[in-house]
């Protein structure tokens, strides 16, 4: 599973959504890993931006080189570890939902398969996805304005923002 991040600091427009555990995660072998998927580094789920592979040496074993870029925060990362180890994959979510209003800097969803509003994302501040917002948000137009919230590890952000014609009319 891919998602695509905007290269920009999410910190401020995080929320907890629940205790990030062991069942947050999925043990994977490191060299499984591929470039676009995810994994854990020093407690950050991040998605694999490269990947270098070494051979075993005289006396030791196959290494991978991650470099990464954090899902919550967009910093980069880098960690490696021996080819045959077990390593964390963040479980990733990805879902839309339409923008029906904004107040007190959180967002109020609109979940239209489960029927029900979503009042506890926050407004993002900063960053291309903050003024894409912000600008689609202020023109009021005829358009559905549509929230793609990016969870994983407890916490949600909010991933991009599309205008759609009536959709949620």
């Amino acid at each position: 599973m891919a998602a695509t991040t905007q290269n920009e600091d999410f910190s401020s427009s995080l929320i907890d959504t629940t205790d990030a555990d062991a069942s947050s995660t999925n043990p994977v072998q490191a060299s499984s890993l591929g470039k676009g998927d995810f994994i854990l580094i020093k407690g950050q789920p991040c998605k694999i931006v490269s990947i270098a592979k070494s051979k075993p040496g005289k006396h030791g074993h196959a290494k991978v080189n991650f470099e990464a870029v954090s899902l919550l925060n967009a910093k980069k990362y880098e960690d490696v570890h021996p080819a045959h180890a077990t390593v964390a994959s963040p479980i990733v979510s990805l879902k839309s939902y339409l923008l029906i209003h904004i107040s007190e800097g959180y967002l109020s969803l609109w979940d239209r398969h489960a029927g029900q509003t979503k009042d506890d994302v926050r407004v993002p501040t900063e960053g291309v996805v903050g003024e894409r917002l912000s600008a689609l948000w202020g023109k009021g137009g005829e358009k559905d304005v549509w929230v793609t919230v990016l969870a994983t590890m407890g916490k949600e952000t909010v991933e991009g923002v599309k205008e759609v014609e009536g959709v949620g009319k």
